[in-house]
């Protein structure tokens, strides 16, 4: 895991500020704190920086940005590609020559003899940048699932990339001034939807897009992949024979597999959830013999539903794993409050619970934890798959109805209280009816009625006529997956995921320079699974997953309701002088907590 930075004067004019491409590229030291390099073509027009966290090949021969043995490819690379070593293999009996035992040189091998269709060719987590010494074009490329960050300036003479908006924005090359469609978007879901961000002169390369740069400009984005793809084509294919479970197991020990690669110690984030304490069991099967693990505990939730920690100590005793159980209190959270904020690259309502949990991981010594996010949105552990489904089918004939979304929306808002206990429920016949609709409501923050209050009449309207937030969310379900669990799949892996979780797992375990690992996000693991998945009942799937470690899981993990991995930021806003500012406000006194800490970031800015 690494941070990398590049800056290419495409259009024949202009030189690399040496300057900006060290300060984008040290702003990202915590992402590399073991080494930094820089590398700048002869003439001057391109420049590549990295900072390195050394997980695979700890040596010399693996520090970036590397060169190709022939020396026509420059690489800067941030991830890790757990296939690597049969594709080096393979590279090897082909005569491709290589000076380090890493993955990133063979990504340049991999180029030079497939093109843009080696992405295909991948099993990992990457964002990219390469340089072609003899076509004098910039390549850059972002894994499937969107799993590591790769964000771009371009003001048409020069473009800049980077793993992170404020990097970016550090340079002092590009403006910071904010999007309000951004600003809307995070306001309305929790996170900002790519492929904007934060800054409105910066863009996420979308997940599974790739875009190269030569002297004629730019193509692309050009999408090489897409969730909703593979949700699409193996919705034709169901598969429900009575081998499914077992394929399933193999399928999983073999992702957990290939996660475990590293040269240093593998541990683990352990919850009292099905997905983490599965993985411990998966890792255990693969011969995994050390596996430290880490829990958050907290004094709020003691003896409480909440509190995980008993759980999570007991499935670690069931694994015999290296457990710490980290306390965590009111007090350390004001103290970091501040850094927390620095660090988090654009505004989430979520993270702070991984910034902990990898706080504690990097205390415990180690560089790499494996994490249990993406088996809800695989295996149907959201209330969404029901809810969303039931709601397409209860609102859809009534939504069509001219002007009733309107008139019951204005005749709710005439009950006392109702908007602020339930703000919405007045939009039910409005976004119910169709699928990106009834995902918005039950996922959704804020409804757009409510910005207004918020940012003020000219800048919410303008923010929102610009953010096209139904066809953004449509996007993510395109193709159409074609099945109603391959409907709310695709929407929560290329939504919620995405631009939530997936990018607070990044921010907040590179403040600590911790690799996180997501072995229930993995592409091969989608194309072998989605044709079963379909035809599994949406109560059976997590069960399913459950079952696959050959030493199964706690009864009492299956039979918890879900929590999620929460810490009491609730009791902690109210209490923190600095962040009250929600209170002015007097349509957030009645306010969940994540409505509140939206609007606290929101009116910082970031």
């Amino acid at each position: 895991m690494c941070g990398f930075n590049s800056i290419f004067h495409y259009n024949g004019r202009g030189t690399v500020d040496v300057a900006e491409l060290r300060a984008t590229r040290d702003h990202m030291t915590a992402r590399g704190p073991d080494g930094h390099g820089e590398w700048l073509s002869a003439d001057g027009r391109v420049g590549l920086g990295h900072r390195r966290l050394s997980i695979i090949d700890l040596s010399d021969r693996g520090a970036q940005p590397m060169h190709s043995v022939d020396g026509r490819y420059s690489i800067s690379f941030n991830g890790e590609i757990y296939n690597y070593r049969p594709l080096r293999e393979q590279c090897l009996r082909e005569g491709w020559s290589f000076h380090s035992e890493s993955d990133t040189e063979v990504l340049m091998a991999l180029y030079a003899r497939h093109g843009e269709a080696m992405l295909r060719m991948i099993r990992g987590m990457f964002a990219f940048a390469l340089w072609d010494h003899e076509r004098s074009a910039l390549f850059a490329a972002r894994d499937p699932y969107g799993i590591k960050p790769l964000y771009y300036a371009d003001d048409g003479n020069c473009i800049r990339l980077a793993s992170q908006v404020k990097a970016l924005l550090a340079g002092g090359a590009v403006s910071a001034e904010m999007d309000d469609a951004a600003l809307c978007g995070f306001l309305l879901l929790g996170s900002v939807p790519e492929p904007r961000s934060i800054a409105r002169a910066v863009r996420a390369l979308p997940a599974g897009h790739w875009l190269r740069v030569d002297a004629h400009g730019i193509t692309g984005p050009v999408r090489y992949e897409s969730i909703a793809e593979i949700l699409h084509s193996t919705a034709l294919q169901q598969d429900g024979d009575a081998d499914a479970t077992e394929r399933i197991r193999a399928a999983l020990c073999d992702t957990v597999a290939h996660h475990m690669i590293a040269d240093v110690p593998v541990g683990a984030f352990l919850s009292a959830g099905i997905d983490s304490g599965t993985l411990l069991g998966l890792a255990r099967d693969a011969g995994v013999e050390d596996i430290r693990t880490v829990t958050l505990a907290f004094e709020e939730f003691r003896g409480r539903h909440d509190d995980e920690a008993p759980l999570a100590e007991m499935v670690a005793k069931h694994y015999a794993t290296d457990h710490r159980t980290r306390m965590l209190t009111a007090e350390e959270f004001s103290a970091d409050l501040e850094h927390i904020l620095e660090v988090m690259d654009q505004p989430s309502i979520d993270g702070i619970n991984t910034y902990y949990v990898s706080k504690a991981a990097r205390e415990n010594g180690l560089k790499v934890a494996l994490s249990g996010l993406g088996g809800d949105e695989l295996f149907a552990g959201y209330n969404t798959f029901v809810d969303v489904p039931a709601w397409v089918k209860k609102f859809r004939i009534a939504s069509r109805v001219p002007f009733a979304d309107e008139l019951f929306r204005r005749g709710f808002s005439l009950l006392p209280g109702s908007s602020a206990r339930s703000p919405k429920a007045a939009g039910a016949l409005l976004y119910g009816g169709n699928w990106a609709g009834a995902w918005y409501l039950r996922r959704g923050l804020f409804m757009p009625w409510e910005l207004p209050a918020l940012l003020g009449r000219e800048r919410a309207e303008a923010g929102l006529r610009e953010l096209q937030l139904f066809e953004t969310i449509a996007e993510a379900m395109t193709p159409e997956p074609g099945t109603a669990y391959g409907r709310v799949a695709a929407l929560e892996a290329g939504m919620y995921m995405r631009n939530q979780l997936l990018r607070d797992s990044d921010w907040a375990g590179m403040a600590h320079s911790i690799e996180i690992r997501v072995p229930l996000v993995d592409i091969a693991l989608l194309r072998t699974l989605a044709p079963v998945l379909h035809t599994v009942a949406p109560r059976e799937r997590k069960r399913v997953l459950a079952a696959s470690p050959s030493r199964p899981i706690p009864a009492q993990l299956l039979e918890r309701a879900k929590t999620g991995f929460q810490v009491p930021i609730r009791h902690w806003l109210e209490s923190d002088k600095r962040i009250d500012v929600w209170k002015r406000v007097p349509a957030l006194r009645a306010a969940n907590w994540e409505r509140r800490w939206a609007y606290v970031l929101a009116l910082r800015g970031m």
